[in-house]
């Protein structure tokens, strides 16, 4: 048959489709990822200052050198799930104060406890002393520092709480949050006064915050307009499109701006996120529920995907903890890329980033 694009009336989110297995799949895999690539540059001197890397530390470099575009399908699964979600529910009562329950409930589930360890941490590393409170603005670790980054507030007013440099892009979701129901609000007013004070509101926030970040709003909303979009298109052309998807990413992994999210970076993280929505788009299918491979594939993204939120979270104040106990107990934490068994140690530390996120995870977030 021949390729078609059917708007779709309602997302479908169910768990049964194609789709929502590599949504699943990728949100593990993007946490992985930024953990890696921060415990990597945490540990290992970097890439470009080795006059002579092995080839092995090549290899680790590159293949743990995806952290951005790994931000990037963050923003679109949220924008897919989340924005799919709300355009799902618009029209019913109560559709926007339960979207508002929703959105706090699944942050400060997981933010509240990883701030409450990092003070924990602090305290054990010497930054903190017990019994102290401070209100300032610059202290990292102030009352004020922690409720502002559970508003959304860190890299725009306040500094990311604890030195946690991984909460920069939870700024821009939460941002994202607000700015999505007040844009639906808008689009759906049935009366001027309500319009205009949609607008007004919404040109308010978008201009009040750093450019960079209502630019990348599109990113998220074209999450969450794909979400009503089906592609009708044979296997070859499915492969076709993650072959091309594959081919962009490695391609502005090696030539194109990977660090924060920038204006700079933003034509290249739009090429991205159309090649990845188009494979999104096109799966969307219902899934054989009775095959055993996608059965235990299903577990497994399943299992990575529940604990990714609370990894992305929880991994930056491990490292600086696990950095902490290397200079108390061996005098260092450096590792080299010329040892074999630092590369082990790299796995091992790994590992255990992985195994503690998913015991905070079971113990908060489930």
């Amino acid at each position: 048959a021949k390729p078609g694009v059917i708007l779709l009336r309602a997302a479908d989110l169910g768990e049964d489709s194609y789709q929502s297995l590599l949504i699943s799949l990728l949100r593990g895999l993007a946490a992985v990822q930024v953990a890696a690539a921060h415990l990597r540059s945490e540990f290992f001197p970097g890439l470009r200052t080795i006059a002579d890397p092995p080839l092995a530390y090549q290899a680790l470099a590159f293949f743990t050198g995806f952290a951005h575009q790994a931000v990037v399908l963050f923003f679109l699964i949220s924008g897919w799930l989340v924005g799919g979600s709300l355009l799902n529910k618009i029209g019913r009562p109560q559709a926007l104060g339960a979207y508002a329950i929703d959105r706090a409930s699944r942050l400060w589930t997981v933010l509240i406890p990883t701030f409450t360890l990092m003070l924990l941490f602090g305290m054990l590393e010497g930054q903190l002393l017990p019994n102290t409170i401070d209100y300032s603005s610059s202290n990292s670790h102030s009352v004020l520092s922690f409720a502002g980054n559970l508003v959304g507030l860190q890299t725009v007013t306040l500094p990311q709480f604890g030195g946690n440099y991984a909460l920069w892009s939870l700024a821009i979701l939460t941002w994202y949050f607000l700015l999505f129901p007040l844009l639906v609000r808008l689009l759906t007013a049935r009366t001027a006064r309500r319009h205009a004070r949609a607008l007004a509101v919404l040109l308010g926030i978008a201009l009040a915050l750093p450019y960079a970040i209502t630019l990348y709003f599109l990113v998220w909303l074209l999450g969450a307009i794909f979400s009503r979009v089906r592609i009708d298109c044979a296997l070859p052309l499915r492969v076709a499109m993650v072959a091309l998807f594959a081919l962009v990413s490695v391609y502005f992994r090696l030539t194109g701006s990977n660090d924060d999210l920038v204006p700079a970076s933003f034509v290249q993280d739009l090429v991205y996120s159309l090649a990845f929505l188009a494979i999104l788009s096109s799966i969307q299918a219902k899934q054989d529920m009775q095959s055993r491979p996608l059965a235990r594939l299903r577990r497994g993204a399943k299992l990575f995907a529940d604990f990714s939120f609370t990894l992305y979270v929880f991994h930056v104040p491990l490292i600086h903890l696990m950095q902490h106990i290397g200079n108390r107990v061996w005098g260092g934490y450096r590792l080299s890329p010329a040892e074999w068994a630092d590369y082990g140690i790299y796995a091992g530390l790994l590992g255990a980033i992985l195994a503690l996120s998913y015991g905070s995870f079971l113990l908060f977030e489930a």
